[in-house]
């Protein structure tokens, strides 16, 4: 069954709907059945009933000797007085010819048909019992039996009785069964819905821990849950201990890589220093690019690891207003403004040293290109493939000349300038877009509104 399939991604509707289906189904099962024993109460009532009536006939007409004087006064039913009320008898003598018959006053003009003639058959003590259509069409339940009274005569005594008033109290059953399990099933229902809720309270618990681990809150799982789930908070609290530990042993590897690489290289520059020629310049040329490119991917795998550390956040409020009022004094000289800024509570999952450098590289790029203004802008939105996550959008616009779109893949390339004329060594955006793909997030470029370019640097946050 494919509605099966649907709530998978939630264990609580999993746990609600498989609760609601067994009780509806249990619900189901217990109506019908409860139905079905009504009815065959009902009808053996109504069959009781039925015998009472013939046999009071039949003993009248066998202590009286009189074919059929009987009446309310000996059944005590005014039903059998009242013409067409669906309750009948009959007694026919079939002894003789004229068969003669009497009946009730209920039963008027017409006549019961002799289930005998229908077929059924007859039980022990003589007696049949089946259904046959009444003289007005109504379906009705006869109980009939034939008697021999000696010299008085045979009999057929018929008593029948119509089955709307059983019917009437079946459905009558049925109705506040219906209701009775209906209030029973919304209690079944409010209860499974608490009972849920209140048994996945730890998991929901384990969730707000682990999103104050995350945004650096707290360094660990802490207060106590129930059997079932302190094993894994147990293992959870281990694994962010491993990674902890991990990420400390590649920043140590990181850095003692670069004390090995780069006390070498200052031994060859100098070297190459000490006896000038040609060859000494291309040896100190290309340990000069050596050492630049250690010192990138060696920042690179610096920012990779803070990265994917746990537990890491910054404000962005602070580090922008630190980073405006120090951009402001550089370019005062040249009337370049700066304004902007961000909401108290957004917070960047990483170290505040890459965010500086991020932000702060894009606000020194804008500040060499703008003519009077540069303006900084961040919020928060969903990520575009995980709508349960959160990404900064922090865009930086100038009115400066901007860029042609063809330029600006080419603008986030490392040591590529695209303007010899500024200031710089065409790192500035080949670090942020590195940075930013270290921690999942990205660097756009695009027109701004007003007039020059616009940086769009997306970064994991809330």
């Amino acid at each position: 069954m494919r509605w099966l399939n649907l709530p998978t991604r939630s264990i609580a509707a999993r746990l609600f709907l498989t609760a609601a289906a067994m009780s509806s189904v249990v619900l189901l099962v217990a109506s019908i059945l409860l139905t079905a024993y009504y009815r065959r109460e009902a009808e053996e009532v109504f069959e009781r009933r039925l015998e009472v009536y013939l046999r009071a006939i039949v003993a009248d007409v066998s202590e009286s000797g009189q074919e059929g004087r009987t009446g309310p006064g000996q059944l005590g039913d005014p039903q059998f007085e009242l013409p067409g009320s669906g309750w009948y008898w009959q007694i026919t003598r079939l002894d003789d010819k004229t068969h003669e018959i009497k009946a009730s006053r209920s039963l008027f003009a017409g006549r019961l048909p002799t289930l005998s003639d229908l077929g059924v058959p007859s039980e022990i003590g003589g007696f049949r019992r089946g259904y046959a259509p009444g003289p007005d069409g109504r379906r009705l339940r006869i109980v009939e039996r034939v008697i021999d009274v000696g010299d008085v005569g045979v009999y057929l005594v018929q008593v029948a009785g119509s089955g709307e008033e059983m019917e009437e109290q079946i459905t009558r059953f049925r109705f506040a069964l219906i209701v009775a399990f209906a209030a029973l099933a919304i209690a079944l229902a409010i209860g499974a819905a608490f009972q849920v809720r209140f048994g996945l309270r730890p998991l929901r618990q384990l969730q707000r821990e682990l999103v104050s681990i995350r945004r650096g809150d707290r360094e660990r799982i802490v207060g106590g849950y129930p059997n079932e789930v302190a094993p894994l908070a147990d293992e959870l609290n281990l694994l962010i201990g491993a990674n902890r530990d991990i990420l400390e042993r590649a920043r140590t590897q990181v850095g003692n890589l670069a004390h090995a690489l780069k006390t070498p290289l200052s031994v060859i520059v100098n070297e190459a220093d000490a006896a000038p020629g040609p060859l000494a310049e291309k040896v100190d040329e290309q340990a000069r690019i050596m050492r630049d490119q250690i010192s990138f991917y060696l920042d690179r795998a610096r920012a990779a690891a803070r990265g994917g550390a746990l537990g890491m956040s910054t404000q962005l409020a602070p580090s922008i207003e630190a980073l405006l009022r120090a951009f402001a004094k550089i370019y005062g000289d040249k009337g370049v403004t700066f304004s902007g800024g961000a909401g108290p509570h957004l917070r960047f999952l990483g170290e505040r040293q890459d965010l500086e450098e991020m932000i702060g590289n894009l606000l020194d790029n804008a500040g060499k290109w703008a003519k009077s203004s540069v303006v900084i802008d961040a919020a928060l939105q969903p990520a575009a493939h995980d709508a349960q996550r959160r990404m900064l959008r922090v865009t930086i616009d100038d009115d400066g000349p901007g860029l042609a779109p063809h330029l600006r893949a080419a603008a986030t390339q490392r040591g590529r300038r695209l303007d010899e004329t500024k200031p710089g060594s065409g790192l500035g955006l080949s670090i942020v877009s590195d940075l930013a793909a270290a921690y999942g997030g990205s660097l756009n470029l695009d027109d701004s509104p007003s007039g020059g370019l616009r940086a769009e640097l997306r970064l994991p946050g809330f």
